[in-house]
């Protein structure tokens, strides 16, 4: 399943020319998968989860150990795009104002003037997000959700595009606050980076890869090039076979037999725009069942309560139900 995901990615350019905008967003996305690879390398994985979650317009949760390369995407995600970038460092005593802003009073102005937050930026780097206290955690939802925020009962719009790229360690639990199931589910995929094989690691130590690499970057993506690619995803056939597959899944995950909390409506709404995105950068003009089992795990396992293991709960979900013919 997973590899179908990478192959995607990375066969993006030996697509035949179809539509002129399509073929130029593919290309473009070839091209930053190439560059993030330079930086990260060996995780082709990673990285085709986080394009595929980037082009759907949704926003990433990384769950790994420190060290692994979290960061270090996040910069080089912003450096290859030419973006602007904000990172939020959690921690404990975070409050809601050092994430959205404040309005300050200009004595010259006399007035107050609001003063935005590193919120405000098409890519954000929640870092080590589950640091924070709850109510700081909360300044996000809104932000996620709606692409606003609201600040002294006024409601201002965000950068757009916005991308909410957040980490946490899941191995240390002290002083840390975990994510509300509703925090949980504005996150499109969950993922984890791991660590990287023995030949990655020697470019690492030898500075030919990893953060080394970033002041090096330039910008190889418009943001004009991802708007025409999730603008296209629309175009992409959802048959009345497959959205009734997806239906039967989502019915099976409420029933109690596999899950003491099932997958949302959002969370399947989601999982169909993500097998959307698997499609196009497959070059296909219809969605697959093999397209929806590829995202399956990453954009559900973090959404729903199993009594056991949440992802063999999945699985075993997955193969219960029959595929379309």
């Amino acid at each position: 399943m997973i590899n179908s995901l990478v192959q995607a990615i990375v066969g993006l350019m030996d697509t035949e020319h179809g539509n002129t905008a399509c073929e130029t967003a593919r290309c473009a996305l070839e091209a930053l998968r190439k560059q993030l690879a330079a930086v990260l390398v060996g995780k082709d994985e990673a990285i085709a989860q986080l394009l595929l979650t980037f082009l759907a317009g949704g926003h990433l949760l990384i769950e790994d150990v420190p060290g692994i390369g979290k960061t270090t995407l996040a910069h080089a995600l912003a450096a290859s795009l030419n973006s602007d970038f904000g990172r939020i460092q959690f921690t404990a005593d975070l409050l809601p104002a050092d994430i959205i802003g404040v309005e300050i009073f200009d004595p010259a102005e006399k007035r107050f003037e609001f003063h935005p937050g590193p919120v405000f930026h098409h890519i954000v780097l929640a870092d080590e997000i589950n640091r924070a206290t709850p109510k700081a955690q909360s300044a996000l939802l809104e932000a996620m959700a709606e692409g606003q925020v609201s600040s002294e009962g006024e409601t201002r719009a965000l950068p757009d595009p916005f991308f909410v790229m957040a980490t946490q360690n899941p191995m240390e639990h002290l002083g840390t606050f975990p994510l509300p199931e509703s925090q949980l589910d504005r996150f499109f995929m969950r993922i984890s980076i791991g660590y990287p094989d023995r030949a990655a690691e020697r470019k690492v130590l030898l500075g030919q890869a990893g953060q080394s690499q970033l002041a090096m970057l330039q910008p190889v993506v418009q943001w004009r090039d991802i708007v025409q690619a999730r603008q296209a995803l629309a175009a992409v056939n959802v048959s009345d076979r497959l959205l009734d597959y997806v239906l039967q899944l989502l019915e099976a995950s409420r029933n109690g037999a596999w899950m003491r909390q099932g997958v949302s409506p959002r969370a399947g709404r989601d999982l169909l725009q993500a097998a959307r995105a698997h499609a196009w950068m497959n070059a296909q003009d219809y969605v697959t069942a093999a397209d929806v089992q590829t995202v399956w795990l990453p954009c559900l396992a973090h959404r729903v309560v199993a009594a056991g293991d949440t992802q063999a709960a999945l699985m075993n979900l997955l193969e219960s139900v029959p595929v379309p013919a």
